[in-house]
């Protein structure tokens, strides 16, 4: 089956068949699918009834051997995590050091940002000097040095991906199953994991609002996964307000190193990195179960041997070897920093996630259109909790833009995110666990 034809078959509201599925993957790593029939295939996907489970598997495999597939040889598990996207989630800069403090091999391959979530690897390079890229070459070094590297997906690693990722963030066509397990799960396979562990995130903040949407593609995942032969879990997480109290590159960052270092103000980060990790462990055979991982998790976090793997894999990637302990000296700041202060007394009912991860979008802190530059500088932190009571002038969060008009217009944005009323009921971090 053409392109074209394909694309017919989805357009008429068709299924079509996983050999026209895994053939247009392919053409999309050689290049004989255009950038125009790409964006048109993936909104097809999102308006019609989608790939079907036999269509899914056939874009995750065939994109998975559409290039490199790394192997790691005999040692320690081979482990990773992945996200699908929220606001404030900087859970891999405390997870993968983490990991690797405790005897993993973590070889974090990651993405930019989709929509109005935040990419770990824009992130990183808020960081001065740092690199993301590297071949498989210098991966495996990196790892084999200090058990932990973030990067992107080398050229040769699901090369349908990497083309597909950027044209799904444009074209608005991001919060789809199927795209998004061939997505994700494309790339972890290519990378040889032996254990991967998905937080799913639910809630305003996330591209699956709803918590049954989440679920659904938690269990996508993990059956996918599991069918190519990866152990795998998934856990449906919170995301209706940002997970740090941060919103931003270098002050997700920021942030990062506070949970690190066991200074940051709000324990919501700490809490999904501990039970991410937990997770792992017990997948990657370095525990009998998941209650031993907290515990190991708890204790690598509050003895600094995760600190200490951070500073070792931000000095290797050519970042400053005191990252961990002089962020405020490395880290970037904007020119324009404020508070968006309380106009009345009363407390915090709902904060609209993904509206202030588009304010930080506007503010320069993500992208609107393909290859974008972006101000790692800019963003909110100090973001008040859902359920905090605030007196008048009260900061509801901090802005960091740069300059006053971006900073009027954040702060306008801000404020019709935040509605203030009856404090709501406390709700778990982890909503669901799915294996």
């Amino acid at each position: 089956m053409s392109v074209r034809e394909l694309l017919a078959t989805l357009r008429r509201g068709e299924v079509p068949a996983p050999e026209a599925v895994a053939g247009f993957a392919a053409g999309l790593a050689r290049g004989g699918v255009s950038d125009a029939q790409a964006g048109a295939f993936a909104m097809a996907v999102c308006t019609g009834p989608g790939l079907g489970t036999a269509g899914r598997v056939a874009l995750t495999r065939a994109m998975t051997e559409g290039g490199e597939r790394l192997s790691w040889g005999a040692g320690a598990p081979v482990l990773d995590k992945h996200s699908t996207g929220g606001v404030g989630d900087p859970v891999s800069l405390v997870l993968a050091p983490a990991l690797a403090a405790l005897g993993a091999r973590v070889p974090m391959l990651s993405g930019r940002g989709l929509g109005h979530t935040g990419g770990t690897l824009d992130k990183l390079e808020a960081v001065p000097g740092l690199s993301v890229e590297m071949d498989a070459e210098r991966l495996r070094a990196q790892v084999a040095r200090t058990g932990c590297a973030i990067v992107a997906a080398p050229g040769d690693i699901a090369p349908a991906d990497r083309r597909l990722y950027a044209i799904r963030d444009v074209t608005g066509t991001v919060d789809q199953i199927d795209l998004i397990t061939a997505s994700i799960l494309s790339k972890k396979l290519a990378a040889g994991v032996a254990g991967l562990v998905l937080d799913v995130k639910a809630g305003r903040g996330a591209f699956m609002a709803d918590a049954a949407a989440a679920r659904a593609l938690a269990r996508a995942l993990v059956d996918t996964a599991r069918g190519a032969g990866c152990r795998a879990a998934a856990l449906v997480t919170a995301m209706d307000e940002p997970l740090a109290p941060a919103c931003g590159n270098a002050l997700e960052v920021a942030e990062a190193v506070a949970t690190l270092r066991g200074t940051a103000r709000d324990g919501r980060l700490r809490g999904v990195v501990v039970a991410l990790g937990a997770e792992l462990l017990a997948l990657g055979g370095l525990v009998a179960e998941a209650a031993a991982g907290r515990a190991r998790m708890e204790g690598i976090l509050d003895d600094g041997g995760a600190a200490a793997r951070f500073a070792a894999m931000i000095a290797a990637q050519g970042g400053p070897a005191d990252l961990i302990d002089r962020p405020g000296r490395h880290l970037p700041s904007a020119p324009v920093i404020r508070d968006v202060a309380a106009r009345r007394a009363g407390t915090i009912a709902a904060i609209d996630g993904a509206a202030l991860g588009r304010a930080v979008v506007a503010l320069g802190g993500g992208r609107q259109r393909e290859g974008a530059a972006i101000d790692p500088a800019v963003g909110l932190d100090r973001i008040a909790r859902t359920g905090a009571r605030l007196e008048r002038g009260d900061p509801i969060c901090r802005l960091h833009a740069a300059s006053p008009e971006q900073a009027d217009a954040a702060e306008a944005r801000v404020r019709e995110a935040v509605a203030f009323g009856a404090a709501p009921p406390e709700a778990p971090l982890v909503l669901e666990r799915v294996a």
